[in-house]
């Protein structure tokens, strides 16, 4: 798991990242907001702890114009503790919201919480179909499925948008940003009729004239 903070007191980072290493959880900290937008670039991140008063700009608007859009579950830690700050912080969507002075002890048991249900819900069961979006798997009583690349993206498409709908249009312009090649809506038909064929089930739902959609067991 690669935990980030996004926090400019020295003491703090310091103490968080032994106390973190102390519990086999990896801590990288960045002080600013272009250190974290480089960072977020080419790095995958589990969870962001994030101070809302930094050198370069302000919390809110870092998780509100970028960590929101990546979906990654974000710990606001911070001294701001008015409560209309409290509840901004969590109405934007942030998992929680922590006021400095804190307890490290505390701060751990929530990130755990977090950590915890965030691995659960990157294995997704439906039937006798497994689905584990991390190593993008695909596996049948346990026993992995063999799709092509491309089939596996566009499982993995359906199976992140899980109960919603995806779109012919959607499926379309991702095949021509994954492969650039342009296909029409008979070869997307034709690809799940594979797919399903591969998997044999009827987990994959089609939405006519619309698109294609995967629900909850």
């Amino acid at each position: 798991m690669n935990i980030l903070l996004i926090e400019d007191n020295v003491s703090i980072i310091k103490g968080l990242t032994y106390s973190f290493e102390k519990n086999n959880l990896n801590l990288v900290s960045k002080t600013n907001i272009k250190e974290v937008k480089e960072y977020l670039v080419n790095n995958k991140v589990d969870l962001i702890i994030l101070d809302i008063t930094l050198p370069d700009g302000n919390g809110f608007t870092l998780y509100e114009d970028v960590i929101k859009g990546l979906n990654i579950p974000t710990i606001f830690l911070t001294a701001k503790d008015e409560e209309d700050d409290i509840v901004k912080g969590l109405e934007m969507g942030a998992e929680d919201y922590i006021t400095k002075p804190f307890s490290t002890k505390e701060l751990l048991a929530r990130v755990n919480k977090i950590l915890l249900r965030s691995k659960k819900n990157n294995i997704i069961k439906i039937n006798d179909i497994t689905f584990n979006i991390d190593k993008v798997v695909l596996y049948k009583k346990d026993k992995p499925i063999e799709l092509t690349a491309l089939e596996l993206k566009l499982v993995n498409l359906l199976f992140n948008n899980i109960g919603k709908v995806v779109s012919r249009s959607t499926i379309l312009d991702k095949i021509w940003e994954w492969t650039g090649n342009y296909v029409d809506d008979h070869t997307v038909t034709v690809y799940f009729k594979r797919i399903r064929e591969k998997i044999d089930s009827d987990i994959i739902k089609t939405v006519k004239g619309i698109g294609y959609r995967i629900d909850e067991e």
